[in-house]
């Protein structure tokens, strides 16, 4: 191995190897207390440290970092006290997630670390957010993000690259190419000779380097990042390295030729580079003496720390109440003046206003920049607040809730456009798993807010016209909203966007442009998680929301004789459930329509909640009314037919007469 030092310093070199050092000989105790029941997990990073080491050390401590589960170097070389690492692989309190989540499943802001979930690909996105944030800020920083060749399989790191060359972002994109994906070899991930020659596909920089060799990594990567500070854009390296250990220790090598093991073996970065240092009268061997028993006293000391401190406390409340980032809300009452507006104006408005308040606030999407969006919400946008804020986006749903996330951990808030509800499909992942997971698992927000053009009524087939709401009821950590009408469509618009915590935010295409109402032109919010009071009357209890309760309201009209309470629950997470039961206990009868198909949905939930805590008022069985357990048709007698709006008139009265 060739070691090119002429212009590093002595001390740097020194550095280098101390902070290689370290994470090797707390993978060594590790593994000790593996073997001895004390930790119950460890993906090992033995043989690779010069990677995370080198590009750490070459970074600036205010520029983040997104590394995998073997860059412990990462860690370490941020100088993370050990008692809370130890703390977090225990899963106890003083660790980073409370217990919560396991090894380098964490972020932490004090440390400009955004730890891995087990689901790869969102990190790379996740880079490209907050490497946007730093770009409109001017902050001149790269942000680091690790994936290993396995990762390079999935789709997000081809949108997460795609997006990174096309908006010019700052973004160090380091694959640790280590031979094996768990225990699936190269040769059967990828056909291309090196993964970095993917670079010249996306028209972005790429490198391949010794990633065995700390003074190569080093050298190269700080070369690289101080051009990109003056000049970002996308730089991809492709380390070239191997995994000496499995792919966590209960999985083994034995699917690794032992000549290929012995090979790697004498490539060792740690060992080489220590011989290299001696042979150069660098590091003498009392200095090599004196590191390690620092090493080892820092380790046993802050062990005793990690280990003197009790389980973490199991406490409901506080588990419940650390699943969102709280959330003041601030009332801005609306004024006198109003104009007679769609429910797209509405939202339009409301999101036009919220660009006003909020100067660090994104908005992103398909087509919404130039040709205002599908549905024109953003129409004249750019002329207002410049491209650089009003983003054309690629196809690529995944990347960009990501970039999403990455742009509230630095300091920005969000709003996605999902050209259409049913896509979010290609974006779940980030969402349920990464928006919605954040604060629980180690306390960072997800200041975002996803709008929905949903629904059915326009036949626009199975792919155009779902109203899935209930897909994202079901998570904890997201927030659910769908208006009716467009006086809240722009309130709560407002308050999804003040709120820190993700929404998702439904607007009815039918109702767009249908659905009419005298809205104040000023701004206003009105807060999640509060029903609406359409019409009072005590034979029935009728709940909604969406184009549900437009459907309600024509059939009380057509059925005058009906005295009932008509509820518009507007929120579904957080979900009124007091007004339905205050209502309930009046009436006696409950019947609930919602527009997605029957199982599942969130009618069901609320007909099981006032069964547990409304029994006793109940004159007859809750009745749940919704579309067909079909996917939605297009041709307009199919679409009538799979929709409950003719339905629910007969359902009521039946109900009335039980």
């Amino acid at each position: 191995m060739k070691y090119q030092n002429a212009k590093i310093t002595r001390t740097t070199q020194i550095s280098l190897y101390e902070r290689m050092l370290k994470p090797r000989m707390i993978e060594e105790k590790m593994l000790i207390l593996l073997r001895q029941g004390k930790i119950s997990k460890w993906f090992s990073g033995i043989g690779q440290e010069a990677i995370s080491v080198g590009v750490t050390s070459a970074m600036q401590n205010e520029e983040y970092i997104l590394p995998m589960h073997r860059n412990l170097g990462v860690f370490t070389t941020r100088n993370i006290p050990l008692h809370r690492l130890f703390a977090q692989w225990q899963g106890k309190s003083s660790g980073f997630t409370n217990g919560r989540d396991r090894s380098f499943h964490f972020g932490t802001q004090e440390f400009n670390i955004v730890g891995m979930i087990s689901h790869l690909g969102p990190q790379l996105g996740v880079a490209d957010g907050i490497a946007l944030a730093d770009l409109l800020k001017n902050n001149n920083r790269v942000t680091a993000v690790f994936t290993g060749e396995g990762g390079t399989s999935e789709g997000d790191f081809h949108e997460a690259l795609n997006v990174a060359a096309v908006w010019n972002l700052p973004v160090l994109f380091c694959i640790e190419n280590n031979g094996y994906g768990l225990s699936t070899p190269t040769s059967e991930q990828y056909k291309c000779e090196h993964l970095a020659d993917k670079g010249k596909g996306y028209g972005i920089e790429s490198h391949i380097i010794d990633g065995n060799n700390i003074l190569e990594v080093y050298t190269t990567v700080d070369k690289i990042c101080k051009r990109m500070r003056k000049k970002p854009a996308p730089v991809l390296l492709e380390f070239k390295t191997f995994r000496m250990r499995g792919h966590e220790e209960a999985s083994g090598t034995k699917y690794v030729p032992q000549k290929l093991m012995d090979a790697w073996g004498a490539k060792d970065p740690l060992e080489n580079y220590a011989e290299f240092l001696r042979k150069e009268n660098i590091l003498s061997e009392e200095e090599e003496v004196k590191i390690k028993k620092k090493i080892v006293h820092e380790i046993d000391e802050n062990l005793k720390l990690a280990f003197d401190e009790g389980e973490v406390d199991s406490n409901i409340t506080k588990e419940l109440d650390d699943v969102y980032k709280p959330f003041d809300y601030e009332e801005f009452k609306p004024g006198s003046v109003v104009e007679n507006i769609r429910l797209v104006d509405a939202v339009s408005n409301g999101l036009r206003q919220s660009m006003e308040k909020h100067d660090n606030l994104v908005i992103m999407g398909q087509d919404i920049a130039d040709y205002g969006g599908v549905f024109k919400v953003t129409d004249g946008f750019v002329a207002a607040f410049g491209k650089a804020r009003v983003r054309n986006t690629p196809i690529c749903e995944s990347a960009i809730v990501s970039a999403a996330m990455g742009l509230s951990i630095n300091g920005m808030k969000a709003v996605m456009e999902m050209q259409f509800a049913d896509f979010a499909s290609s974006g779940f992942n980030p969402i349920v798993n990464y928006l919605a997971k954040s604060h629980y698992r180690w306390g960072e927000k997800a200041d975002v807010v996803i709008r929905m053009p949903c629904g059915g009524g326009v036949s626009a087939g199975p792919f155009h016209s779902q109203t899935n709401e209930a897909w994202f009821t079901k998570t904890p950590g997201l927030k659910v909203v769908y208006p009716a009408f467009p006086k809240d469509a722009k309130g709560l618009l407002n308050t999804a966007i003040n709120d820190p915590n993700p929404v998702l935010f439904f607007e009815h295409k039918g109702l767009y442009r249908s659905s009419y109402q005298n809205v104040p032109s000023d701004y206003y919010t009105i807060p999640l998680g509060k029903a609406s009071l359409l019409k009072e009357g005590n034979d029935i209890t009728i709940v909604s929301y969406g184009a549900g309760v437009h459907w309600a309201l024509e059939t009380l009209e057509n059925h005058l004789e009906v005295q009932a309470d008509l509820i518009d629950l507007r929120s579904l997470s957080p979900l009124d459930i007091d007004a339905v039961y205050t209502s309930v206990r009046k009436t006696g009868k409950l019947i609930i329509l919602q527009e997605d198909s029957l199982f599942g949905g969130v009618a069901s939930d609320i007909s099981a909640l006032v069964m547990e805590n409304c029994f006793e008022s109940l004159d007859a069985p809750v009745k749940r009314v919704a579309s067909m357990e079909t996917p939605i048709p297009f041709a307009k007698s199919l679409e009538n037919n799979y929709l409950p709006k003719e339905r629910f008139g007969a359902a009521l009265l039946d109900l009335l007469a039980y």
